[in-house]
């Protein structure tokens, strides 16, 4: 059967027309069916970067993790979640940076920076959170916002730790201290909650007084200062003077203790002495006294240059004999002997 449409010269054949188009239509079913099974291949299989794992989820319940590489899962019925486990990651608190091309700038927040100190005084304080994911299941479904949990638990703690110290522990010296002890709490804290987080490391940045006070924090930061150049100029000096001091104390003290010892020494041998001569005297008084009066005697005239003997019987004390270079000891002997009776002068 044959009919004109529309004027035109060659007539339209219904029943070729209905099969080419069930053929067309098969062929695109079959393209159609050949694009799905590629797109479930495809689907089917995943790459692991070697600092990661692969976490699947079937039907919405864990269902294990996968090492780097490649790997395949069951289309549509399997989830995939990427973890990095073996990359450090960070976390920035009180600015966040900012690349711009080829150098970084940092942008204040003033709101996790501004903390109170121990000692009531103001410190802006910044630091980085470095920390890696050890459990890939609890950092994915053990915390419900993970992210914003760990912010603000860095931020307690670090506030908590602040809050113990004073101004200049926070600024200056005890930075160390206090990267060591945020770490420690904070990682307490992440194993309670079951974060499947490692701390790395606290690190503070350079922390300073708020803007306002900051002439005065460094006016006060100058005194301190030369207050400890003072003070190490005053223990410079203690330490050249004091042992110099002692040194001479040591040796006066060694000096009369010498001197006293040989005084006692002394005192003990003249008291020796006198005893033994007590003791001769009372024998024999007389020869005492004659010899202990030459031996005086013999000290003392040796000293005189012109010696005179008196004879005490003459009247007047006139004397009646010189003696020109006659050695002391003759004289002293014969005055001794005129005097005990036993001589002529």
């Amino acid at each position: 059967m044959a009919n004109n449409f529309g004027g035109g010269d060659s007539p339209l054949d219904l029943d070729n027309l209905g099969k080419a188009v069930r053929d067309r239509l098969g062929g695109l079913k079959i393209i159609a069916l050949v694009v799905v099974v590629g797109l479930l291949v495809l689907s089917s299989v995943y790459t692991v970067q070697p600092e990661e794992v692969g976490v699947i989820l079937r039907l919405g319940k864990y269902a294990g993790t996968t090492d780097p590489g490649l790997n395949f899962k069951i289309p549509v019925i399997d989830q995939l979640e990427k973890v990095p486990v073996r990359r450090q990651l960070k976390q920035e608190f009180g600015f966040r940076s900012e690349s711009v091309a080829v150098r970084s700038s940092f942008v204040g927040n003033a709101e996790e920076a501004n903390m109170l100190t121990g000692d009531l005084n103001a410190a802006v304080v910044e630091w980085v959170v470095q920390y890696r994911v050890v459990d890939p299941y609890r950092y994915l479904y053990r915390v419900r916002n993970l992210d914003d949990t760990f912010r603000d638990m860095s931020e307690a703690v670090m506030r908590k730790v602040v809050g113990d110290r004073t101004v200049n522990e926070v600024l200056t010296v005890g930075r160390a201290e206090i990267e060591g002890t945020v770490k420690i709490e904070l990682q307490e804290l992440c194993d309670q909650y079951e974060t499947g987080i490692d701390i790395d490391q606290v690190v503070l940045q350079s922390n300073n007084p708020p803007e306002p006070v900051k002439p005065s924090f460094n006016a006060v930061n100058q005194a301190e200062q030369e207050l400890e150049r003072l003070v190490n100029e005053a223990e410079a000096e203690y330490n050249r003077v004091i042992p110099r001091a002692q040194g001479q104390a040591r040796q006066t003290i060694q000096q009369a203790e010498g001197y006293a010892l040989d005084r006692v020494n002394r005192a003990q041998g003249d008291a020796t002495r006198f005893n033994a001569l007590y003791a001769e005297f009372r024998q024999a008084p007389e020869v005492t006294r004659k010899r202990l009066f030459i031996e005086t005697m013999e000290r003392v005239l040796p000293k005189v240059g012109r010696k005179i003997v008196v004879d005490e019987d003459v009247d007047g004390l006139t004397p009646i004999m010189s003696f020109e270079g006659v050695s002391a000891a003759r004289t002293a002997r014969q005055v001794a002997a005129q005097q005990a009776g036993e001589g002529t002068p």
